[in-house]
């Protein structure tokens, strides 16, 4: 009896901290744009909140912390890798998005550079395989902690044929519809989500086959299968980390049936209202996985994290309107290093941690979400050789009041995602220090410099105004990307790199 009595007063510590950690979810949406949305980020209701019909994120934001000035990559396998790595796109080198097929680069050729060694094939776990950064993945530490991780929807952390291709080989214990694609064939149940005799392609999305002919939008199925997982979960009497990947928003645009009739009566043009149902789609799928937390009474102790992976997609066809227009007051959209491409809604509740109703205006970036969510899970071990580049906001998240100036922020994107181009596309990099922004045209030197602050459209050009804070940032994003080894566009006529942002240009 005194044997067990001791060995009870042993355990019992560790039975509180497994009962303690708190579950997390990732709720992570492709392509949404900051304004996509009835919240307002940016302080007041803007022109495009009204078009939206967003009432979970809404209730979201009024139990938990909005954040303001939330950062991702302006592509989404650069943030995807960050986000599961904590290294910035800069230092694990997956630059721009990766193919479905292996070895097989997605920049388009260019006529003024060399083509670009960048690691193509994405994450591995493993070392090895040409290509890719090797690091150990989020879920893996998080599994090995005692969390029961799964991943349902959109993966695309690596080239088919490669380990980071497939979300066990990370970590995840469950996985569904996860793999290289990074976009769905087809949305639509009644097409099988591309599943159909002639038409299959590696775009089709996997493990969907009970809704096959139904007429069960994509971003549905999704949420129904990710809240049976958490069935499974529940059992296992473990926390649990439910990374939910949504396809939406991201191409085809097809309409939600649930609700494009709203958009359809609102007279916005077509290719924008079926936008705007798969927004109130992605909404909806928010709303059921709160219910499922309040239901089974895991919603006080379920940290849950609302984030896109980059700026919303604003190059014309295929959304409609005119273009660079979608993401208004902001600057561009998806691939542009202006603010439309890479500031992202990120809404937090927590309850007993995070304060209902508060709003944060500190600056953080999606490398960030790493070490906060090792640190909330009580993970301390991390390896050494991870060389982690983001900064727990756990403080933050106590304390939305919490500001850093100091703190350098850094885009790198020395990649020709699109051949036409556009504001901010193609061959650039930037840095934010408090309201100041720089962004360096690595085609030819040029560099601009905005205050967000009072211009948060990034309209007025200041570097003529301000070469000392020219200068300064300039320094500051050259040694950050030194430090990281970063790549730079070769010149084809001189087989010479690209000058650092604080390095003279060639005459």
């Amino acid at each position: 009896m005194k044997r067990f009595l001791i060995l009870a007063i042993y355990l019992f510590p560790l039975l509180s901290l497994a009962q303690q950690r708190p579950n997390i979810i990732v709720f992570l949406v492709d392509d949404m744009g900051w304004m996509d949305t009835s919240v307002p980020f940016s302080g007041k209701v803007e022109a495009l909140n009204q078009r939206y019909h967003t009432p979970n994120m809404v209730r979201l934001a009024r139990e938990g912390m909005k954040f303001t000035n939330a950062y991702a990559t302006p592509i989404c396998t650069p943030t995807r890798v960050s986000l599961i790595t904590g290294l910035n796109a800069a230092h694990h080198r997956v630059t721009n998005w990766t193919n479905i097929r292996r070895d097989a680069p997605t920049d388009h050729p260019d006529s003024t550079f060399l083509p670009l060694a960048w690691n193509y094939n994405g994450l591995s776990p493993k070392p090895g395989v040409p290509h890719t950064v090797t690091a150990i993945p989020l879920p893996r530490l998080l599994q090995e902690a005692g969390y029961y991780t799964i991943h349902v929807g959109k993966a695309h952390f690596g080239s088919a044929g490669t380990p980071g291709a497939n979300p066990y080989n990370l970590g995840f214990q469950v996985n569904i519809a996860g793999n290289a694609a990074g976009h769905p064939q087809s949305f639509l149940g009644t097409e099988n989500y591309g599943n159909l005799p002639g038409k299959i392609s590696w775009h089709a999305v996997q493990d969907l086959s009970e809704y096959y002919g139904t007429e069960t939008f994509l971003t549905e199925a999704i949420t129904l299968e990710a809240l049976k997982a958490l069935d499974g979960a529940v059992k296992t009497k473990k926390p649990f980390f439910l990374h939910l990947s949504h396809f939406a928003l991201h191409d085809p645009l097809q309409a939600d049936p649930r609700f494009i009739q709203r958009y359809q009566d609102a007279g916005l043009d077509p290719q924008e209202a079926k936008y705007a149902s798969m927004v109130e789609g992605m909404d909806k799928s928010l709303g059921e996985v709160l219910a499922y937390l309040q239901k089974n009474k895991l919603d006080q102790n379920t940290l849950l994290l609302f984030v896109s992976d980059n700026g919303g997609l604003s190059m014309g066809a295929p959304r409609g309107g005119k273009p660079q227009t979608h993401n208004l007051p902001l600057r561009a959209g998806k691939g542009s290093v202006y603010e439309g491409g890479i500031r992202v809604p990120l809404l937090v509740r927590w309850p007993g941690t995070v304060k209902a109703g508060t709003t944060a205006h500190q600056y953080l970036i999606i490398e960030d979400f790493f070490p906060t969510l090792l640190e909330v899970a009580g993970v301390k071990k991390v390896p050494a050789s991870q060389g982690v580049d983001g900064k727990s906001f756990l403080p933050l998240l106590k304390n939305p009041a919490l500001k850093d100036t100091n703190r350098v922020l850094v885009w790198h994107h020395p990649n020709n995602w699109l051949p036409q181009g556009g504001p901010g596309i193609n061959y650039k990099s930037a840095a934010r220090q408090g309201d100041w922004k720089l962004v360096y045209d690595l085609r030819t030197g040029q560099k601009e410099l905005y205050h967000l602050r009072s211009d948060l459209g990034e309209t007025t050009d200041l570097a003529h105004r301000h070469p000392e804070k020219v200068a300064a940032l300039s320094k500051a994003l050259g040694q950050q990307l030194r430090h990281w080894n970063a790549l730079l566009p070769i010149f084809k006529n001189t087989n010479t790199p690209v000058p650092m942002p604080d390095q003279a240009w060639p005459q």
